[in-house]
């Protein structure tokens, strides 16, 4: 437990400010959520729409420091890069694709071991 009055303060602050960080997030995820719902949707006109609206949220949390700048931009620009991929059917990079079993490879042959080469003479 804090032991001065300005320790408790802070502590006290600390909960409330990360309540508010918390919150901010949830909106975040919540915004690109619908972006992504709206890619996946198929609809190009509505996912532009969704991405124009939910673009300055995602920089107004990054303003806040509550997300680094660079994930922002990382998030907007995948964002953007999904929207722009589409044609009608969901782009690979948002959809959740699962992979095909892979087929066991043939057993790798082992080389013959190397023959040791001979000891080097020491120089005197």
């Amino acid at each position: 437990m804090a032991n001065t009055a300005q320790a408790r303060k802070r502590a006290r602050q600390a909960v409330k400010q990360r309540a508010h960080n918390a919150s901010l997030r949830s909106t975040l995820r919540t915004a690109i959520k619908k972006i992504i719902k709206a890619v996946e949707g198929g609809d190009k006109a509505a996912a532009a729409a969704a991405f124009s609206e939910n673009v300055s949220v995602i920089d107004r949390i990054a303003d806040k420091n509550i997300i680094h700048k660079n994930k922002a931009s990382r998030h907007k620009s995948r964002l953007n890069a999904a929207i722009k991929a589409m044609s009608g059917e969901v782009p690979v990079a948002v959809a959740k694709v699962k992979a095909a079993p892979k087929a066991k490879a043939a057993p790798a042959v082992k080389a013959a071991p190397k023959a040791k080469a001979a000891p080097k003479a020491k120089t005197v």
